[in-house]
């Protein structure tokens, strides 16, 4: 039976096989378009919406997870503990809606996404989600005008809204064999310009900072009980994950000394909708993103949270960017209009 694309392509970004030959001719006509674009929006003939709030953009140059989304989380956390007033918005891939929405206690990853419900249980903070993420952030901002700084979750290449910031983040692929897509896993010529550069996993790359993901120690039901890994060594178990790079998760769990029966490796954003109701057979895991879909299939699924630690060079130079373009929690003026 032959391998899904989303599995099988990845791979070939790795090398530069007779695949990636030829898809080079395509890749070329994906650049071509990708700098026509870029050089639009540099000579104004697309225009760059600016908002009335500090814009901290994370994304990353590669297509697939690089560790955008804990990244976010993990930003989000720090400058709330900075004393900044925080919005995040993002795309909300995966939902089924396409209008521009806030991201409320009752919404699904049908309705809203799977990273951007994430986000908003994981800090508590505004998220609005929309194909425009200038008019998200409009809608946002509108609804809560304290808001200082909003930060774009995955909008690196979403030169339509104007930022101050931008994080650039990258996993242990770096940029693959360097081709643009098809090709290769670039959505755009690197190396580029960005403020910060940061590597969530081992990497050749000698600038940037430096983070390490790594799961839990322990694992979450759908009531919000908290169940020990190690209380499932020993044991067999199965494993699901809907990501980009599902086998990344896989081996993280392995790492834990968990004993995995069966996996199963489904498209970033998967809903779950085939997913079996039948009762399990085995303790069946899952990651955070995947867990809101995955629960109303399946409630006895435990979810394994995804932690992120980095470096303290990162929160320093961070803190300086702010410090130079958007003032301090106290003084700053952004996003005091009224709705």
């Amino acid at each position: 039976m032959p391998r899904p694309v989303h599995q099988w392509l990845p791979e070939q970004w790795l090398g530069r096989g007779l695949a990636v030959q030829c898809l080079r001719p395509v890749s070329w006509i994906y650049g071509a378009l990708a700098w026509a674009r870029r050089l639009a929006y540099r000579q104004g003939w697309l225009a760059s919406q600016r908002v009335e709030a500090t814009v901290i953009v994370v994304g990353n140059v590669v297509a697939g997870g690089a560790g955008k989304t804990p990244t976010t989380i993990v930003l989000v956390q720090h400058l709330l503990q900075r004393g900044w007033t925080v919005g995040v918005v993002s795309r909300g891939h995966g939902r089924q809606t396409t209008d521009t929405r806030p991201v409320l206690a009752h919404s699904t990853p049908t309705l809203v996404g799977d990273e951007p419900l994430l986000i908003a249980q994981a800090t508590g903070v505004p998220v609005w989600v929309g194909a425009s993420r200038a008019e998200a952030a409009r809608q946002l901002l509108q609804a809560h005008p304290g808001t200082q700084i909003v930060v774009c979750d995955d909008g690196l290449q979403h030169l339509a809204l104007a930022r101050d910031i931008e994080i650039c983040v990258m996993d242990e692929r770096g940029v693959g064999n360097g081709c643009l897509l098809p090709a290769g896993p670039l959505r755009e010529p690197w190396p580029r310009q960005v403020d910060l550069l940061l590597h969530t996993g081992p990497s050749a790359m000698a600038d940037g900072f430096h983070a390490q993901r790594q799961l839990a120690d322990w694992a979450v039901r759908a009531n919000g009980d908290r169940v020990a890994l190690a209380s499932l060594q020993g044991h067999a178990v199965d494993a699901v994950a809907g990501l980009a790079r599902p086998e990344a998760f896989f081996g993280m769990l392995r790492a834990t000394g968990l004993q995995l029966a069966q996996t199963h490796a489904l498209p970033d954003h998967a809903n779950f909708a085939d997913w079996p109701t039948a009762a399990l057979q085995r303790p069946l895991l899952c990651t955070e993103k995947d867990a809101a879909k995955l629960w109303l299939r399946q409630p006895e699924a435990l979810a394994v949270p995804l932690q992120l630690d980095i470096e303290p060079g990162f929160w320093t130079a961070l803190d300086a960017l702010l410090a130079e373009r958007a003032g301090s929690p106290v003084s700053s003026t952004h996003g005091q209009q009224t709705a």
